[in-house]
């Protein structure tokens, strides 16, 4: 179960960042209001995750989900430049997840 929570949690921070850049500076209301609600709701999920999964493990996979989260939703909705050089990075991202997630000993 702490991996599913940890798995949205990680969902919930792709969630903040994009509504934080259309919050452009939290000058807009509804997009300010979805980021900080994201924002606690991801952070509340990952610490429950961490009752049972070790930390480092727990936080790299979290930020790991978010960062590549966010790079695939920058170039889908975003229309952010898509690279071989970008997508190396995100793929050495997915291959750290897995690693991370293979060499847990729970």
């Amino acid at each position: 179960m702490a991996w599913i929570i940890l798995f949205v949690a990680g969902l919930l921070e792709v969630v903040w960042a994009f509504s934080m850049k259309q919050s452009n500076g939290f000058t807009r209301l509804v997009p300010s209001l979805i980021t900080l609600v994201a924002m606690i709701a991801s952070f509340a999920l990952l610490s429950l995750s961490m009752k049972s999964l070790p930390l480092g493990t727990a936080y790299t996979i979290w930020t790991g989900i978010g960062a590549v989260g966010a790079f695939a939703v920058g170039v889908m909705v975003l229309g952010e430049p898509l690279n071989a050089a970008r997508l190396g990075a995100a793929a050495l991202i997915v291959s750290g997840l897995v690693l991370m997630k293979v060499s847990n000993p729970g």
